[in-house]
């Protein structure tokens, strides 16, 4: 559903959510180890998130990445688009680039119900929620 670099952003926008409510800030290696991500792959999106403005970095010897409470308010939606675009929310569940009300693929309705219900769902989940839940050992982000 999402791309590999869309939900290794999200593991570690939640994991550096939950770490940061304590004013922490949390280093590559431990990100990586912790959502089970490749190292230089997780560094080159939370620098492209950062430039962004959904995560914040320091350097130096206590530097590490951490979020505000602006960031960890931010929706799942908000995420998803930035990385992956807003395909997910409006494309062709058959991958047709001319699927429209007009002219419909084979599975238009359902899947478009099913889109619609995505979005919302992903619209109302933000950082924080995700990262209250795992503090109540509710979810997990690595087996």
């Amino acid at each position: 559903m999402f791309s590999k670099t869309c939900e290794y952003a999200l593991r570690a926008l939640i994991y550096i959510a939950q770490q940061s409510k304590n004013d922490s800030r949390v280093g590559i290696k431990d990100i990586s180890k912790s959502i089970n991500s490749p190292e230089y792959f997780i560094a080159k999106i939370l620098q492209d998130l950062s430039r962004k403005g959904f995560v914040q970095s320091a350097k130096g010897p206590n530097g590490g990445f951490y979020m505000d409470q602006k960031n960890r308010d931010v929706s799942i939606a908000d995420i998803v688009r930035e990385i992956d675009g807003d395909k997910l929310f409006s494309g062709c569940g058959l991958g047709l680039e001319q699927c429209s009300e007009t002219h419909p693929c084979p599975l238009h309705d359902q899947f478009k119900s099913i889109r619609n219900n995505l979005r919302k769902m992903l619209e109302n989940s933000q950082i924080q929620m995700f990262a209250d839940n795992l503090d109540l050992k509710l979810t997990y982000l690595k087996t």
